[in-house]
C-alpha cells in the first residue's frame, strides 16, 4: 500500500514538473527574427565588396541574401570571375533591414531598376550602406544628397566632381550619417558591416563577429587608404597613353611611387609628349592642389616635375619620367614619384 502511494506521489510530482517545465518554456520569449540583409549583385560586382559584408553579417547570425535584376547567374569582377546566382529579384525580395550596395564594374544610373529598388527598400529599411564605388549608385538614388560620404581612394576626386551636393571625405574608412552609410574601398566593406552590427546589436556582437572572422577590426580606423600620398596625384586616363601591360605602387602618407608599363607604337619623344600633356591638363583642372600653386619644369628630355601646394598649405613635388625598355623599343615605363616637401 505504501509502495503504491509512493508511486502515485512520484507520478503526480513528475506530472507537476512536466506542467511547470511546459509553462516555463511557454513563458520564455520567442527567439528574435534574424535581421534581413539584402546585398545587391550585378555583372562585374567586385568580389570582396559583396562577400566581405556577406561573411560578416552571416557570422553575426543575420539572414543574408543576394538580390539581382533577375535570377540569372552574374559574373563577378577579377580574373575570369565567379558566377553568383541571386536568391531574389527586385520584384520578390523580402523587405530588408539593411541594403548593401557593393561596387565593381557597374554604377547604376538614376533611371535604372536597381536604383528604383534601392529607393523602395530604403522607405522601410533601417539602413542603406554602400561599399567602394557603390557610392555612385547610392548617390544616384538621391539618398546621399546633403550628406557626408566616402568611396574607394581612386574615386574620391570623381565623386567630389560629379556630386557637388555631397561632402566627400578621404580620411575615414566608414562614414555613418545615421540611416545612410558609405565605406571606402574593398576591405573597408567589412569594417562597414562590423560597424552596422555594432549599431544594430552592440559592440560585443560586432567584436565577437570580428574575432570569429579572425579580422583585425579597428573601429578608430588606423589605416585609411585615402590618406596616402598618391591622393595628390592627378589621374588622367592611362589607357589614352597606349596598352597598359602592368603596374606597381608603393608608398605612405608622404611618399608615393607609381610605376606603369605601356606598349605604344610611338617614339619615346612622342610618347612622352602625350603623357606630359595629359598631366599638364590634369593639373590645370581643379584638384587637391591649391588654385594657382602648380609650377611645372622640364628636368630632362623624357622627364618633368610639378611643384604645388595642397589646400592646407603643405608643399609637394611630383616627378614624371618615361623610359623605353631595353628589350622592346615600343614598350615604355612611366614612373611617378610624389613627395611632401618639408
Amino acid at each position: 500500500m505504501k509502495f503504491a502511494v509512493r508511486i502515485a506521489a512520484l507520478s503526480a510530482g513528475a506530472s507537476l514538473f512536466a506542467c511547470l517545465s511546459t509553462a516555463a518554456l511557454a513563458a520564455q520569449p520567442a527567439a528574435p527574427t534574424p535581421k534581413k540583409i539584402a546585398i545587391l549583385i550585378f555583372e562585374g560586382v567586385q568580389i570582396i565588396d559583396y562577400s566581405g559584408p556577406f561573411e560578416a553579417f552571416a557570422d553575426a547570425g543575420y539572414d543574408v541574401f543576394a538580390v539581382g535584376a533577375t535570377r540569372a547567374p552574374v559574373t563577378t569582377a577579377a580574373g575570369d570571375g565567379e558566377k553568383i546566382i541571386p536568391k531574389y529579384t527586385f520584384d520578390d525580395a523580402p523587405q530588408a533591414d539593411l541594403v548593401v550596395i557593393p561596387g565593381g564594374g557597374y554604377e547604376a544610373p538614376a533611371d535604372s531598376p536597381a536604383v528604383a529598388w534601392i529607393k523602395r527598400e530604403s522607405e522601410s529599411a533601417g539602413h542603406v550602406m554602400s561599399v567602394c564605388n557603390g557610392a555612385f549608385t547610392l548617390a544616384n538614388t538621391g539618398l546621399l544628397d546633403g550628406l557626408t560620404a566616402t568611396t574607394t581612394a581612386g574615386n574620391i576626386a570623381r565623386l567630389r566632381r560629379d556630386y557637388p551636393k555631397l561632402k566627400v571625405v578621404n580620411d575615414v574608412r566608414v562614414v555613418d550619417n545615421g540611416k545612410i552609410l558609405t565605406t571606402a574601398g574593398l576591405s573597408a566593406g567589412i569594417d562597414g558591416a562590423l560597424h552596422m552590427i555594432e549599431v544594430m546589436d552592440g559592440r560585443d556582437r560586432a567584436q565577437s563577429t570580428a574575432l570569429t572572422m579572425e579580422y583585425d577590426w579597428r573601429p578608430a580606423g588606423s589605416y585609411v587608404r585615402g590618406l596616402m600620398a598618391d591622393r595628390m596625384n592627378p589621374r588622367p586616363r592611362a589607357d589614352t597613353f597606349g596598352e597598359v601591360k602592368d603596374f606597381l605602387v608603393k608608398g605612405d602618407g608622404t611618399h608615393w611611387e607609381t610605376t606603369r608599363w605601356f606598349e605604344s607604337p610611338q617614339s619615346a619623344a612622342d610618347f612622352f609628349a602625350v603623357v606630359k600633356a595629359a598631366y599638364e591638363k590634369a593639373y590645370a583642372a581643379p584638384g587637391p592642389w591649391a588654385p594657382g600653386s602648380v609650377r611645372a619644369a622640364s628636368t630632362g628630355p623624357l622627364a618633368s616635375e610639378w611643384r604645388f601646394d595642397d589646400r592646407d598649405g603643405a608643399h609637394w613635388r611630383m616627378v614624371l619620367t618615361v623610359e623605353p625598355t631595353t628589350n622592346d623599343p615600343h614598350q615604355y615605363t612611366i614612373q611617378m614619384v610624389t613627395d611632401r616637401l618639408g
